[in-house]
């Protein structure tokens, strides 16, 4: 009953999913990671180098401020003003990119404007996913979970092929000057208009949790006093500590991958920008299908059982991408690759909606960000450096692989997340 009370609110609340798409598919992956490579910076070993920099600066504002904001969210109660904050955050810095030239004084521009609509976005997710178990029964989260992350492949798929045959294709609809690179520019504006208006659903349609009526400054003061209980009392949720342990690696080597994806596509394979969109829309495609199928498994088999899975095809197509000479190959194991990358993401989500403290839950988001951001810049620096070092993207992209070996390991001496529900101090079976 309680999930089919807030039905409409579900399937709106999963559509910000697809909102948030047209930000991480367009500039932190496939169109404008590339064009700032290949063409802002000086040379695409110096501008893999800059933009693991941008990536990994990021990655400490997320690390350090969310598990506060988290813990401040809990205490004031309600989500959705955060939520409509930071989103507005990074459209504003999306649509600023459409200024980025192709020219190396755009350089520092374009990093801060990256790293700031990235911390945007990453910040409207911590109170984004909080809000899952407030929406449905436990026994329905996994395919919710599941659904959302399906919904935002589907929906960075439509944006990809927004942008190739709306700008980016030679034969595109609108047809834009390309001297500045007017038609890859172009997209960013795209991505931003698409963030703004399909968050809209959640923000009118979607419940969220009452005020609590304490004020800002008794919010903030209740938020840090929860925030230091929580890291002292760490000892009591060990199982969830072991389980962000986990992630911190795993999830390092997705965002390193959705970094670096297009610019290897790009440099090692020579893609031109409408091929490595191309790409992504194939990669979409079957990491849409991968999180929707594996959404089910999640709600049978639980989310640990999809999480490990999932890794180790991540670890073996992953293998396959970085020793193939031929583009052909590149693109089957890619697309076979993109399968196991949203049910990663969504059971992670899902692990923690179980497992975390009813009270808890949107500072548990907190931690659960700061544990895919605190080590965040190590991926993409490591990736950078060791590509300037070698000369070679493929030795670079290898610390990916090596990040996801170690999840793994980590990942299977987590227990159960179902089970593990029962041991946390303050639960509600309920919930």
């Amino acid at each position: 009953m309680h999930a089919r009370k807030h039905e409409r609110g579900l399937w709106a609340w999963a559509m910000y999913d697809w909102a948030n798409a047209g930000f991480c598919t367009l500039v932190q992956t496939f169109v404008f990671a590339a064009y700032f490579t290949r063409s802002v910076a000086a040379d695409q070993a110096t501008g893999t180098a800059l933009w693991g920099n941008t990536m990994g600066i990021a990655g400490l504002f997320i690390g350090v401020g969310g598990p506060l904001l988290g813990a401040l969210a809990d205490s004031s109660g309600r989500r959705k003003p955060w939520i409509g904050a930071f989103t507005l955050l990074c459209v504003s810095a999306t649509a600023l990119l459409w200024f980025v030239r192709p020219a190396q004084e755009y350089v520092l521009p374009a990093m801060v404007l990256v790293c700031v609509g990235t911390i945007g976005s990453e910040y409207a997710n911590i109170f984004y996913n909080a809000m899952l178990p407030d929406l449905t029964e436990r026994s329905r989260m996994g395919r919710w979970s599941g659904w959302g992350w399906g919904m935002g492949y589907a929906g960075g798929l439509v944006c990809l092929v927004l942008a190739l045959y709306g700008f980016v294709d030679k034969n595109a609809f609108i047809s834009l000057p390309r001297t500045n690179a007017e038609h890859v520019r172009a997209t960013m504006l795209l991505s931003a208009l698409w963030y703004l208006g399909f968050s809209l659903p959640l923000f009118l349609k979607t419940p969220d949790t009452p005020y609590t009526g304490r004020s800002p400054r008794q919010a903030v003061g209740n938020a840090l006093r929860q925030l230091r209980s929580s890291l002292v009392r760490i000892r009591e949720y060990r199982h969830i500590a072991l389980f962000l342990l986990a992630r911190m690696f795993y999830n390092d080597g997705l965002t390193t991958m959705f970094a670096f994806g297009g610019i290897y596509a790009a440099g090692t394979f020579g893609m031109p920008a409408s091929e490595v969109i191309l790409f992504g829309i194939g990669l979409n495609v079957t990491a849409g299908l991968g999180a929707a199928f594996f959404a089910w498994l999640d709600d049978t088999s639980g989310p640990k059982t999809v999480i490990t899975g999932a890794l180790l095809g991540l670890i073996g197509c992953g293998l396959a991408m970085l020793t193939v000479q031929t583009k052909l190959m590149f693109w089957i194991f890619g697309l076979l690759l993109g399968i196991f990358v949203g049910p990663v993401q969504a059971s992670s989500r899902t692990w923690l909606a179980h497992a975390a403290p009813p009270g808890l839950r949107t500072q548990m988001f907190g931690l659960f960000a700061l544990s895919g951001k605190l080590t965040s810049f190590a991926g993409p620096l490591l990736v950078g450096w060791l590509t300037l070092a070698s000369g070679s993207q493929r030795v670079g992209m290898a610390a990916v692989i090596a990040l996801f070996v170690a999840g793994f390991a980590l990942m299977a001496m987590v227990p159960r997340a179902k089970n593990t529900h029962q041991t946390v101090p303050g639960r509600d079976d309920n919930a």
